[in-house]
């Protein structure tokens, strides 16, 4: 769940939403890439083990609010990243191949150096079950591992933009493009202008009792985010 602060209350967003305009992003990408309905398909299902959590999160007793997806704990995070790749898989194994080595993508890049030997090692059997499950897909696939490398490296930026569009991360950079306010430089859509949208509940209290909170966001009002973005 991403929380994007809204005067004294949070704009609840649940991964998969943001994933959805992750997906916007990608169609309204000016470079190519093939496969396209697959690798779009990807943008918008990277997040697809998170949805059981959205709908029943976690409190996080310091904050009073639901916990983002940059405060739960390893453990949890591992295990519904875990479940991420075979949930997308009915659908297409080429973006259930995207989302797992989005995932370990995530992963290679934490220090484990800095978690405890329990967390390292469990993190080190993650990245390997995920490394020997995308083996399998793109030998199922006949897929080329270069190609797959750098569409992989798309859903990366989409990522990146849709996260920092939801959370006002104006002025940061991933691989060469940077979010600024109202635009991104260099400009990488098709179009001279682009408008995506997305939704969550505005959540206007603290909450010191896990079930008031999740039924407190239930009953949210709901709130469309709209992103109008131009070139310069």
């Amino acid at each position: 769940m991403l929380l994007r602060e809204d005067g004294d209350a949070v704009v609840c967003i649940g991964q998969p939403a943001h994933a959805w305009l992750s997906g916007q992003l990608a169609r309204a990408w000016a470079d190519p890439f093939e496969p396209w309905e697959e690798v779009c398909l990807a943008a918008e299902q990277h997040d697809a083990g998170m949805a059981d959590w959205d709908a029943a999160p976690e409190l996080n007793p310091e904050t009073g609010r639901p916990y983002s997806f940059m405060e739960m704990a390893l453990s949890t995070h591992m295990r519904l990243w875990s479940r991420a790749p075979q949930r997308v898989l009915s659908q297409s194994r080429y973006a259930s191949l995207l989302v797992s080595m989005h995932g370990t993508a995530l992963y290679e890049s934490r220090n484990l150096e800095r978690m405890s030997p329990e967390d390292a090692q469990s993190v080190r059997e993650y990245l390997e079950a995920q490394r020997a499950y995308q083996d399998e897909l793109i030998e199922s696939l006949g897929a080329d591992r270069e190609e797959v490398r750098r569409n992989q490296l798309l859903i990366w930026i989409w990522d990146f933009l849709s996260l920092g569009l939801c959370l006002g991360w104006e002025g940061r950079s991933v691989e060469g493009v940077t979010l600024e306010r109202n635009t991104v430089e260099p400009w990488p859509f098709r179009e001279e202008q682009v408008t995506l949208k997305t939704e969550g509940r505005r959540l206007g209290k603290r909450f010191a009792d896990e079930e008031e909170m999740r039924t407190a966001l239930r009953r949210a009002p709901w709130q469309t985010l709209e992103f109008s973005l131009s070139a310069r």
